[in-house]
C-alpha cells in the first residue's frame, strides 16, 4: 500500500468513523475497488487509524474530557464501555472473518439503513439533553446496543446513537454520547490490535502490530499520515454531523446507506 492509497483510506476513516454509515464498511470498500490486497499490514491499519478519529473527539470536547470536577462522566464511560471489550474479546476471530465478505457487509448496510429511515419517527418524546441526566444504567444500556457493530456494516455511530434514544436522550445528546463513548472503546481496540493482538497466526513467524509499523520507514510514514488525516477530517466530520443531524434527523443517513449498499451488491455479485 503506498501513502496515497494510505491517505485515501485515512480521509475515508475521518469522514465515516462518526457518522452512522459504518467506517469498517467503507474502509473495506475503498481498499477493494483500489485493488490492495488484504494483507495483515492493510488490516492493521484501518484499526490503528482510528486513533487520529479518536484525539479528534478528545480536541473537539476537551472541556468535557478534561473536567475533573465531573467523575461521574469517567464512570460512565468506564461502565459503558464494559460490554464492548468482553464481547469483543470473546468474538474477535469471528468478526475478523466477516471482514472480508463485502456481500455480507453490503448487505447489513442496507438493512441499517432501512431501520435509520424509521428511527425519527420511534423516538418523538426524548426527555434527557444533556450528558449529566445519564445514569450509569443508560450508559450501560447504551454499551451494549453498541455491541451490535460487532457486524461489520452496522455502524458502531447508528448502533449507539439508536440505543441512547432508547434511553430518552434527544438525537444531539445521543450522538454527542456516542463519540464520547468511542474514546475508551476505539482506544482499546486499538492497543489490542497494535500492540497485543498477533497478526498473521497461521505463519511460522507471527508479528504483531507496532512491529509491522517499524517494520520499515514506508510502513511507519504511512501510519503517522495515515493518524493525522484521520484526526483532521473527523474533527470537522463531528461538527457537520451534528447539524446536519439536528436539522434533518436520520433519514438522509439512511438513504445513503441504502443507496451505497445497493449498488455495492451489485458491484461485488455481478462484478467481482
Amino acid at each position: 500500500m503506498d501513502l496515497i492509497k494510505a491517505i485515501i483510506i485515512a480521509i475515508i476513516e475521518g469522514l465515516t468513523e462518526y457518522l452512522p454509515i459504518s467506517s469498517t464498511a467503507h474502509m473495506g470498500f475503498t481498499a477493494n475497488l483500489m485493488g490492495l490486497k488484504e494483507d495483515e499490514f492493510l488490516k492493521m491499519f484501518q484499526v490503528s487509524i482510528q486513533f487520529g478519529a479518536i484525539l479528534s473527539v478528545v480536541v473537539a470536547y476537551w472541556k468535557k474530557f478534561f473536567d475533573f470536577n465531573n467523575i461521574k462522566f469517567y464512570y460512565k464511560l468506564a461502565f459503558a464501555v464494559v460490554p464492548a471489550l468482553v464481547l469483543g474479546y470473546l468474538f474477535d476471530d469471528k468478526i475478523e472473518a466477516v471482514l472480508g465478505n463485502q456481500i455480507a457487509i453490503s448487505s447489513v448496510l442496507v438493512l441499517g439503513g432501512i431501520v435509520l429511515l424509521f428511527a425519527d419517527t420511534w423516538f418523538k418524546n426524548p426527555r434527557i439533553d444533556d450528558e449529566k441526566g445519564i445514569t450509569i444504567k443508560k450508559a450501560v444500556t447504551i454499551g451494549f446496543w453498541q455491541c451490535l457493530a460487532m457486524m461489520p456494516g452496522t455502524s458502531r455511530s447508528a448502533a449507539s446513537i439508536i440505543g441512547g434514544m432508547t434511553q430518552g436522550l434527544t438525537r444531539k445528546a445521543a450522538a454527542e454520547f456516542s463519540f464520547f463513548l468511542a474514546v475508551p472503546t476505539m482506544l482499546a481496540v486499538t492497543v489490542y490490535s497494535v500492540f497485543v493482538k498477533t497478526w498473521g497466526k497461521e505463519t511460522a513467524n507471527p508479528q504483531k502490530g507496532y512491529e509491522m509499523i517499524l517494520s520499515s520507514q514506508d510502513h511507519l510514514t504511512i501510519f503517522i499520515v495515515g493518524n493525522v488525516v484521520a484526526f483532521i477530517v473527523a474533527l470537522i466530520a463531528i461538527k457537520a454531523f451534528i447539524g446536519v443531524l439536528n436539522k434533518y434527523g436520520f433519514k438522509p443517513w439512511g438513504w445513503y446507506r441504502i443507496f451505497v449498499g445497493v449498488a455495492l451488491l451489485i458491484y461485488f455479485y455481478f462484478f467481482k
